[in-house]
Parts: C-alpha cells; sequence; structure tokens
C-alpha cells in the first residue's frame, strides 16, 4: 500500500463532494494516548486462563503468535521509528496479548494477506489472525472466529476525474479490481455481475492497478477504501455511498477452539468497561473526524 500522508475524514468528505484531490495533511494517530489505554487493558484471573486451553497453550509459551498486517493506517500500521504498530486490530490484539500474558507480554508477528489468512492457523504457525478478517461461512468450514468486533460494508474507489462510475450500480462493462481472497469477487457477482473483475493479490496492487488506470474501480471492504484514502492514494474518491450486507470482522482461530469463547468473553470484558470505545476513538474517531461512535456488533 502506497502510503504518503494522513487525511481527517471531514477533509476526505470535502474533497468527495467536490470531486477534488486527496492530498491534504491530517492528525496521526495519538500514539502516547494509544500506548496508555493498552498498558491500562484488563488482565485475566489465572482461573480464566486454565479455563482455557488455547489460552493456556498461549501463556505457557510467553508469546502470542499474532497473524496480521502493517500497512492499514486505521488498523494496523507499523510506526518504523519506534518499531510499534498502532490502530484498531493492533490494539484489540496487544490488549488480549496483555489480557492473556499481563504486563510485558510478547507478540510475535506474521504478515498475512487475504489469501494466505486460513492457511497460517491450519498450518499452526500462529495462534490468532486479526486483519479486517471478514466472517464468512466458507472461511468458518476451515477455521473459527470469535467476534465480531467491528463491522462494515463494501464501496466503490474510483480516480477523481471519473464521471461514469458513481456508484456500484454503474460497474456493468467496466474493468473492477478486487482482492484475491477477499470478499470482493462474491460482492461484485451479486452486486454487479456483469463488472469485468480483475483479482489482485494483495490490497496494494488494487490500488495500484486503478492509479495506473488497468482498471476503472476497485471494490472491497468500505473501511479499507476509508483507510486507503486517509493515506493519500493520489487522485481518488469514493464513488456513491457503501453498499451490500453488514460485513463482520472476526478473529481467526484454529478450527475448533475453544479460544473462541475466551476471546469473546474478553470482547464483553472491553465493550463493558469502555475500553473499545476508547480505543476506536484513538485509532479512527479522532482520525476521521468521526465523533459518534459505533455501537459494537452483537456477539453470539
Amino acid at each position: 500500500m502506497s502510503i504518503k500522508s494522513i487525511l481527517k475524514f471531514n477533509v476526505v468528505a470535502l474533497a468527495l463532494v467536490s470531486g477534488g484531490s486527496l492530498f491534504a495533511q491530517g492528525t496521526p494517530i495519538n500514539a502516547a494516548a494509544f500506548d496508555a489505554l493498552v498498558a491500562q487493558g484488563p488482565v485475566a484471573d489465572a482461573a480464566a486462563i486454565a479455563s482455557s486451553t488455547w489460552a493456556s497453550k498461549i501463556k505457557q509459551a510467553g508469546t502470542l503468535r499474532l497473524g496480521g498486517t502493517q500497512t492499514s493506517n486505521l488498523f494496523s500500521l507499523l510506526n518504523e521509528k519506534d518499531g510499534k504498530m498502532r490502530g484498531f486490530d493492533a490494539g484489540l490484539a496487544q490488549l488480549l496479548t496483555r489480557y492473556i500474558l499481563g504486563e510485558g507480554g510478547k507478540i510475535q508477528f506474521t504478515q498475512v494477506s487475504s489469501s494466505t489468512r486460513e492457511q497460517v492457523l491450519i498450518n499452526d504457525q500462529v495462534d490468532m489472525v486479526f486483519a479486517t478478517y471478514s466472517i464468512t461461512p466458507a472461511r468458518a468450514e476451515k477455521i473459527s472466529f470469535a467476534g465480531p468486533y467491528y463491522t462494515s460494508q463494501a464501496g466503490v474507489l474510483v480516480k477523481s476525474n471519473n464521471k461514469t462510475v458513481q456508484s456500484h450500480n454503474d460497474l456493468a462493462g467496466k474493468r473492477v479490481a478486487t482482492q484475491a481472497g477477499s470478499t470482493g469477487p462474491a460482492i461484485l457477482a451479486q452486486y454487479a455481475p456483469k463488472a469485468v473483475v480483475q483479482e489482485f493479490q494483495t490490497h496494494q496492487e488494487a490500488l495500484d492497478g486503478l492509479r495506473q488506470g488497468r482498471v476503472e474501480a476497485y471494490v472491497t471492504d468500505h473501511t479499507l477504501l476509508l483507510n486507503a484514502l486517509s493515506l493519500g492514494t493520489g487522485d481518488a474518491k469514493l464513488a456513491g455511498a457503501p453498499f451490500g450486507a453488514q460485513d463482520p470482522y472476526g478473529i481467526g482461530l484454529p478450527k475448533g477452539s475453544d479460544g473462541v469463547a475466551f476471546v469473546n468473553a474478553f470482547l464483553k470484558k472491553i465493550e463493558a468497561d469502555g475500553t473499545w470505545a476508547k480505543l476506536w476513538t484513538i485509532s479512527i474517531g479522532q482520525r476521521t473526524g468521526s465523533t459518534a461512535v459505533p455501537a459494537p456488533p452483537a456477539i453470539p
């Protein structure tokens, strides 16, 4: 992913309405507030750890093996200056690590893509995957999901000078990028069946395809497109409003793991004590100009 600048949402919205370029500067994440929030997170007692084989294994190892991404500005972005990852997903992963391992708990990080998320869990390379990971029946046949912890819909990204694509209803006959292994192909099959779909292996490659004119639009999670805009994709805009069903983001765990109940209990705890809302505000709200904290999705 090309990362050059960070935008506030009100700046993005103004540019989208006017059809202008997206080069404005915004406010980066408040690293001190983020780190302080994680450091104040709850810690599970011995009984809670003992109730889960999954959590007990991590506790005994002293390290949580995390599959994730380092290039998602709002959700998990590596700060090369201090070597720390911050964002909504990163914060939840760090809070969960603290919940299991206590202060000073370590994370062993593995970079994943949409095409590798299931496999690293199947191969026991990671204990969990935290990567704006949509819960789908097909994926749930291979792995287990805790959550959901967040929801999104689909969106359409085009160049700002594109006057023919105003929404997903205008994609028939257009060359449209989406990410292989994501929910994008199924969304396009349902909502834009006459689009000429080109699947790219990574989010960055899809963005590059749009910037280079190899495709006319890019369809993926609306949240990820906002993230791309906040980083400065160049001369781009969202075409129309988010569409399709609400897409629930879950935490990938090994198939049949009793960690699902453990992680769901953790999520309910941080939602109830206000940590979830504070993390959303620091990671997303303050950086997109949004003051209305969304309600967390219901956990089954």
